[in-house]
């Protein structure tokens, strides 16, 4: 059974940071693509960083140069550094898998908050 469990979001002045953990277990870590998204009211969800098994990157425009997305293999962890955060950043976060065999899998969000 794949599980996915997000941690860290949080309220932040903007200019503030947090970071983003999610563990993952019921998969073979090492050979996950994942990556984080986001969704505000009223808005479809957008892609935000994703990270595959080479570790190879791609972010979306709005965040690069302020977002981080990173993976721990052997802790099945990943995470996302997000630093100078401004208000248009504020929306439910979600980690999402795509294993090796296939289909994606889902966190249930967290909530980050920047107030200006």
């Amino acid at each position: 059974q794949v599980q996915l469990v997000e941690s860290g979001g949080g309220s932040v002045q903007a200019g503030g940071s947090l970071k983003l953990s999610c563990e993952v277990s019921g998969t073979d870590f090492s050979r996950n693509a994942m990556g984080w998204y986001r969704q505000a009211p009223g808005q479809e969800r957008q892609r935000v960083a994703f990270i595959y098994s080479d570790y190879m990157t791609s972010y979306l425009d709005a965040v690069k140069g302020r977002f981080t997305i990173s993976r721990e293999n052997a802790k099945n962890m990943m995470y996302l550094q997000m630093n100078d955060l401004k208000s248009e950043d504020t929306a439910v976060y979600y980690c999402k898998v795509v294993p090796h065999w296939g289909g994606d899998y889902w966190g249930q969000g967290t909530q980050v908050t920047v107030s200006s």
